[in-house]
């Protein structure tokens, strides 16, 4: 159990092992976030650490997701390491949108349209550093020798995957 304030989050233990292939082959890494908030397991074990209402907890939560990236490298498994990459880009965005935008609201509700940026709300500022701090561990992620090494590995595995999956239909 790990407690955030008064929330009290159960946290998965380390995961030594990976969710099924056919799980994990059946990931696409996407533009920007897509996927962050719907691909089990990991979004279970990622979402609780992912928090940006103030920059010392942007700090400690993009540090949290950091740790997580690295242990999923060491453990070889590169959807991890992309969920966690999602979850510090998607804590840059969302900081970035309560600094742009009063409440976080970017379209007006009734007519949809967007509205107004402004920088001079309360907490703006605030906000705009949570957004720098979890962009820059983004960023160390998205260039990371080891999830790139993942990345181009768990491509190549997945055209093959596809392939044989494509037989298989075939023949049956």
């Amino acid at each position: 159990m790990r407690f955030r304030g008064q929330l009290r989050v159960n946290m998965p233990k380390k995961s030594n092992e990976m969710p099924s292939k056919a799980l994990r082959m059946s990931y696409r890494i996407g533009r920007g976030e897509q996927g962050v908030l719907t691909f089990e397991p990991y979004k279970s074990a990622i979402l609780p650490l992912w928090r940006f209402k103030t920059p010392p907890i942007a700090k400690q939560s993009s540090q949290e997701i950091y740790e997580k990236f690295e242990e999923y490298g060491k453990e070889e498994d590169f959807v991890g390491m992309d969920m966690c990459r999602k979850f510090l880009q998607m804590g840059m965005t969302r900081a970035k949108r309560y600094a742009n935008h009063a409440g976080g609201r970017k379209y007006n509700k009734a007519t949809g349209e967007e509205m107004e940026k402004s920088s001079d709300h309360k907490d703006a500022k605030e906000k705009l550093e949570s957004s720098l701090i979890f962009r820059k561990l983004w960023e160390e992620a998205k260039t990371d020798e080891k999830y790139l090494d993942l990345k181009e590995r768990f491509l190549a595995e997945q055209k093959q995957w596809g392939k044989v999956k494509k037989k298989e239909e075939e023949t049956s």
